[in-house]
């Protein structure tokens, strides 16, 4: 099992994954626009390939309107 923090939220997993698995499996906000991964983008390209692992800090960025 391996531990991950999702937008502040410690969430376990079975095991290491992808972006694109990590996102099937925890909720997602419906308009985000980005994923981050230890404070680096990842293009959504490399969703498909990119690890996730034990320890990561994920930020699922959204747009939030204001003025």
């Amino acid at each position: 099992m391996i531990r991950i923090t999702v937008n502040g939220k410690v969430i376990e997993l079975e095991h290491s994954m992808t972006v694109e698995q990590m996102l099937d499996s925890v909720e997602v906000p419906p308009n985000y626009l980005a994923v981050e991964v230890n404070a680096m983008v990842v293009p959504r390209e490399q969703y498909t390939t990119h690890p996730i692992e034990n320890g990561d800090q994920i930020e699922l960025v959204t747009l939030v309107g204001g003025g």
